[in-house]
């Protein structure tokens, strides 16, 4: 691939992996728009885009308040299942007519959110993780290869209080990390070595000003970040969160007249970046990023808790909360990268997870929403968006080997400057494609 360079002012660094090593799927064409089953009856299930379904599941916990307990997207048959507990038949038909599977379900979700509260109460422990899984309506608790000895028999002993109805516990591969290293690389030069993050999406500030969203560890490690290794910064850290409520930091350009385009070129195709959506359980999301380009999965859990082993004080935890979980695999170098729909909705940054893309694992992201809320930034308007990546997704290519780069984290929440505390990344290198926005 040619190293284009055009005048920085046109420069448009971008979301996803510029080098895609392996990639599970090309994106699809537009599904067809929502529609009743052929029968016509209005008590039949609506064939839905997971976008639709995620916005019917929110009119239907509205509507069904204290009787919803979750929902979740049925990708074979394009359908929505909501959960009701303790659901009378009134409340039954409503959802019904509304075009959704009503499933009863044992569990509520104050419920299953209070088994939630004990587990973070009695076993915040470094290298777990839990989220509420609609599907076989339980918490789903995870423990990385890490958690042995005592701290396996305190997290089961937990999981075992909760009741055998209540939540489910099981072994991940590998460790839980943050994924710095290398959506277009970045990086930054601090004094223990270069920190390499992935781009996640352009967005315009709430002064006007372009930047771009990227994971929260990377904007707490280092402070200026360049589009090539040894480069001259072109952004500055605004806000940056992590631990704690979020994994974002909101970076802003250097030069005011930084063109970014609202879109994600995957190599087979460029898909416009037209809005941020929420998640949806059962959903089919795409992932970019430099480490390992292309590779799609499933939604598989939304608001959860992982609990990363920090590098920066000895035998702590940093706990991030409100995170997307998936299937999606990814490796060192894609923290912060971008996850997204195939009919162009971006769905979060790349936080951390275990595993790689030879053997698989479990990803976390951050939401989209939850950090433009936060940051003041908007998305998609006004020529704001993801950035084009010019990926070679190539689906007869094998993944990468797993990088070895760790947490590159530091602690606290970083406001303005962000914090210089990363470790040493990952130095692998990464081709660039700029293009003009």
């Amino acid at each position: 691939m040619s190293h284009k360079r055009i005048p920085k002012r046109n420069a448009a660094i971008a979301a996803g992996g510029v080098v895609a090593l392996g990639a599970a799927a090309f994106l699809l064409p537009n599904a067809n728009a929502s529609q009743d089953n052929a029968s016509g009856a209005t008590t039949a299930p609506k064939t839905l885009k997971a976008t639709q379904a995620s916005d019917l599941s929110s009119q239907l916990q509205s509507l069904l308040g204290q009787a919803f307990a979750g929902a979740y997207f049925d990708s074979s048959k394009q359908q929505l299942v909501v959960n009701v507990v303790n659901g009378d038949n009134n409340v039954i038909v409503q959802a019904q007519k509304a075009g959704a599977v009503v499933r009863q379900v044992a569990n509520s979700t104050s419920a299953l959110q209070a088994a939630a509260a004990t587990l973070k109460t009695k076993a915040t422990i470094p290298g777990t993780a839990w989220a509420i899984d609609p599907k076989t309506n339980k918490v789903v608790v995870s423990a990385d290869s890490s958690v042995t000895g005592s701290k396996w028999d305190t997290l089961e002993s937990t999981v075992q209080g909760l009741g055998s109805n209540m939540a489910t516990l099981k072994k991940s591969s590998g460790t839980f990390k943050t994924l710095v290293s290398g959506g277009d690389a970045i990086f930054s030069q601090v004094a223990q070595g270069t920190v390499r993050c992935s781009l996640g999406f352009n967005v315009t500030a709430s002064d006007g000003s372009p930047a771009f969203l990227t994971a929260g560890h990377c904007g707490v490690a280092a402070k200026d970040w360049s589009d090539s290794q040894n480069g001259q910064p072109i952004a500055t850290v605004d806000q940056a969160q992590f631990p704690g409520n979020g994994d974002f930091s909101l970076v802003k350009y250097n030069d005011a007249t930084t063109q970014a385009p609202s879109e994600v070129n995957t190599g087979q195709q460029t898909v416009p970046i037209t809005q941020a959506v929420d998640a949806t359980v059962g959903e089919t999301v795409f992932r970019m990023g430099s480490t390992t380009g292309l590779h799609d999965g499933q939604v598989t859990g939304l608001d959860a808790t992982v609990n990363f082993a920090s590098e920066t004080v000895p035998g702590g935890t940093d706990t991030v909360t409100g995170l997307i979980q998936t299937n999606v695999c990814a490796e060192a170098g894609d923290s912060g990268g971008s996850l997204f729909t195939q009919d162009g909705g971006a769905v979060g940054m790349t936080s951390g997870g275990s595993g790689d893309c030879t053997a698989g694992g479990e990803t976390f992201f951050q939401p989209v929403t939850t950090a433009l809320q936060a940051t003041g930034a908007t998305l998609g308007a006004g020529g704001a968006g993801a950035g084009g990546a010019g990926a070679s997704a190539d689906p007869s290519a094998t993944a990468s080997d797993p990088a070895a780069g760790g947490d590159q984290s530091g602690t606290g929440t970083a406001t303005g400057t962000g914090d210089q505390s990363g470790t040493t990344a990952n130095g692998t290198s990464s081709k660039h494609h700029h293009k003009k926005g």
